[in-house]
């Protein structure tokens, strides 16, 4: 596994080798991009809604097309509001703001909002091979999955398997969700698959998008 943008800094540097990495390659890893104790608190709060029956199963789609298919998803999801976000989230999505501000300048992407969502993939859940973009919704522009796990070792699986091109040839890149670790990834471009892993899994998953 190669990590991809931890030359641009994380928690509190700028982001231009990230930039550079998702403009000559599409996608870019970002090791420790928050502060434990900050992915601490949020891996509380989602094990939190789980308890409570907050999580709600996954769906795939958009529309009068969205329905629920566990062929091909399996996890739990609860979607992140800025109006009633905890004092935890209002921290994390405030750095994806600053993110956003800074690709916008580096990149001229567009990047209008970010919507994002708590999941979590019970031991054995998984995701099949699938892009992000949405039929007839090309907003979703650049896609982020932000790990909230602690500890986690490779014997764990659960990796996201990047699908580096659109033809045959296998390539691809796993990337193992340690706690912390942020990957970002061109919506429309890069197909990925969540692996099954041996332990639950935790992330916020969200996407810039642009107005449309």
């Amino acid at each position: 596994m190669r990590d991809r943008g931890d030359s641009g800094r994380g928690q509190d540097g700028g982001y231009g080798a990230l930039a550079e990495a998702i403009a000559a390659e599409g996608w870019a890893v970002v090791p420790g991009f928050i502060k434990s104790e900050l992915i601490s608190e949020l891996c509380a709060e989602c094990r939190w809604l789980f308890a409570k029956g907050a999580l709600r199963a996954a769906a795939v789609g958009s529309g009068a097309r969205r329905q629920t298919r566990n062929d091909i998803r399996t996890d739990e999801i609860h979607w992140l509001e800025e109006a009633d976000a905890t004092p935890a989230q209002r921290r994390c999505l405030a750095r994806f703001e600053a993110l956003r501000l800074e690709l916008n300048r580096e990149l001229q992407l567009g990047l209008f909002e970010f919507e994002c969502h708590f999941s979590r993939y019970a031991p054995g859940a998984f995701y099949r091979k699938h892009l992000d973009q949405l039929r007839g919704d090309d907003r979703r522009r650049l896609s982020c999955v932000l790990y909230l796990n602690e500890n986690w070792a490779c014997e764990g699986g659960g990796e996201l398997r990047l699908h580096l091109d659109a033809g045959e040839t296998g390539k691809f890149e796993d990337v193992l969700p340690v706690g912390g670790t942020l990957v970002l990834f061109l919506s429309q471009r890069i197909a990925h698959e969540v692996l099954p892993g041996k332990r639950e899994r935790l992330s916020i998953a969200g996407w810039f998008k642009t107005r449309g």
